[in-house]
């Protein structure tokens, strides 16, 4: 199937052909559906914070950080903003002249740019266009074709090849900030240590590195004396030999005109390779779009530290059973084994395959310690409002046991009435709010690569030169890529989640700064 010069590319780009060889074969075979059972809801599977519970939580945080734990502020901030402006570039290619643009924009096809331009005051990025773009003519009409050309091309402000976190998405009295800088603002307020350090790492595209280093560095000088924080940021960029190959319909290698292979990003999933960089203890993962002005941050960062507390006191009753179970088997009482099979059980979610009841203990000791050895995550549930995105079920995993897991709607079975009708029971979904705790109980950072769910990939369909292809995304970075850590979902208010996916997003009330 692959010529010498082909190897070559493949060690060229740092993969390896016997993983090249899978991808082959999960062409051919598919991937297998989640078998899930039920939704999580609260108090089956999602914990619901009161708040003297928030209060607890956001304590046990605090002390940690008193004593010197490690936090980093992980983001992944890569993907363009193009997709943004998706109607805005469809109404630059219909119009062709300013009597057009006017007739068009009486269209309901086009309201959605109708609106975009009525309240274009309201948007951050108004104040950075020349005063003569804001000149209405004695109709009341503007320059349409001109502000999207300044807006969107490099002969203003690029828009269409930046990336989403250096867009102006809040304006504040005299300044405006990018979710860039209100990221960083963010970690002053939550994700600082004993040292008054924030750490972020953001995984940016080759082509915008400079671009973030240069807002970082210029914003790192304001904020640190703002906040008496000092930054240390880091970037890193999607792994090459993350890339996944793709093919012919017939799954065979897909070749370009020049004959070499063609390799194609692996989804988000593939930054699991770039979290398991992060030397920290405890690690803070959000997406870059979801972010408010200063006025709305006080929920998220009272559930950002009670997540982070949750964790860490979850965390601490793991450590004390695993140094327990370390004991030689006899002399580990009977007891105490009933004691952490009832909390992995009815605390962690993990429910085994079969009943315990009369396991032998040298085969449950070993159970119960490799299903409490592993990376832990707590992830924010929001109730379920139409927002897109993966929900909290219980699923029956591939060793046949039973626990919680964020599953998208492409893992599910869409022909079968069974899955679909419990998806549809589901009441909450993802907003991508993690905090992972990724070291063991003797200090040792877990090698996160071992705790993915290979099986959870996902295939779609491509062209490249015109030519039809298959393409494969890894396990995703918060379902598969995380399917066998220790799962806790907790329900967190929808405040927190505000995701700009659209430019008239950013006129949600929640994106206006007044």
């Amino acid at each position: 199937m692959f010529t010498e010069k082909d190897i070559q590319q493949i060690s060229n780009r740092g993969s390896q052909l016997p993983e090249v060889e899978h991808q082959i074969e999960n062409f051919k075979k598919g991937f297998p559906f989640m078998n899930v059972l039920r939704p999580a809801t609260v108090n089956d599977g999602i914990i619901q914070l009161g708040e003297n519970h928030i209060e607890k939580y956001i304590g046990i945080f605090e002390h940690e950080v008193n004593r010197g734990i490690a936090i980093e502020k992980f983001v992944p901030a890569s993907g363009a903003a193009s997709r943004m402006f998706q109607k805005l570039f469809a109404f630059q290619d219909a119009v062709k002249s300013q009597e057009q643009a006017i007739s068009l924009l009486n269209e309901d096809m086009h309201s959605d740019v109708k609106s975009f331009f009525d309240n274009l005051p309201k948007f951050a990025f108004y104040h950075q266009l020349p005063e003569e773009l804001k000149e209405a003519d004695a109709d009341g009409h503007l320059p349409y074709r001109e502000i999207l050309e300044f807006l969107l091309t490099e002969k203003g402000l690029n828009y269409g090849f930046l990336p989403k976190g250096l867009l102006q998405f809040h304006q504040y009295e005299k300044v405006s900030r990018t979710p860039v800088e209100e990221h960083m603002v963010e970690g002053a307020l939550y994700g600082k240590d004993s040292g008054n350090k924030v750490s972020l790492h953001f995984t940016v595209s080759p082509e915008h590195l400079s671009f973030f280093e240069e807002k970082t560095d210029e914003a790192a000088k304001k904020f640190e004396h703002q906040y008496g924080v000092h930054y240390e940021i880091g970037f890193s960029e999607q792994k090459p030999s993350t890339d996944t190959i793709a093919v012919s319909p017939e799954n065979e290698p897909f070749r370009q005109a020049d004959g070499t292979l063609l390799f194609r990003p692996g989804g988000h999933g593939a930054l699991l390779e770039n979290l398991n960089d992060i030397d920290s203890d405890i690690i803070f993962v959000k997406n870059i779009d979801n972010v408010v002005p200063d006025r709305l941050k006080d929920s998220t960062v009272r559930y950002k530290k009670a997540l982070a507390g949750v964790l860490m006191y979850y965390r601490q009753k793991v450590f004390n059973y695993l140094r327990e179970l370390e004991k030689a088997s006899v002399a580990v009482p009977d007891k105490l084994i009933a004691e952490i099979s009832d909390f992995l059980t009815k605390e962690l979610c993990v429910e085994p395959a079969e009943s315990q009841y009369y396991t032998e203990k040298e085969d449950l000791i070993p159970y119960l310690r490799n299903k409490l050895n592993r990376p832990i995550r707590v992830c924010g549930m929001v109730k379920n409002e139409g927002e897109p995105g993966g929900g909290p079920f219980w699923a029956r995993n591939a060793d046949n046991t039973i626990s919680l897991q964020i599953v998208e709607g492409s893992q599910i079975d869409k022909e079968n009435e069974e899955q679909t009708n419990i998806v549809g029971q589901s009441t909450h979904f993802n907003p991508v709010d993690l905090v992972c705790g990724v070291r063991n109980s003797k200090g040792e950072k877990f090698d996160l690569l071992k705790y993915r769910d290979p099986n959870t990939g996902f295939i779609s369909h491509k062209s490249k030169e015109g030519k039809p292809l298959k393409a494969q995304e890894l396990p995703g970075l918060w379902n598969g890529a995380m399917a066998d850590w220790i799962t806790l979902f907790v329900e967190v208010p929808v405040i927190t989640f505000n995701p700009v996916k659209t430019v008239n997003d950013l006129l949600r009330e929640e994106h206006q700064n007044s």
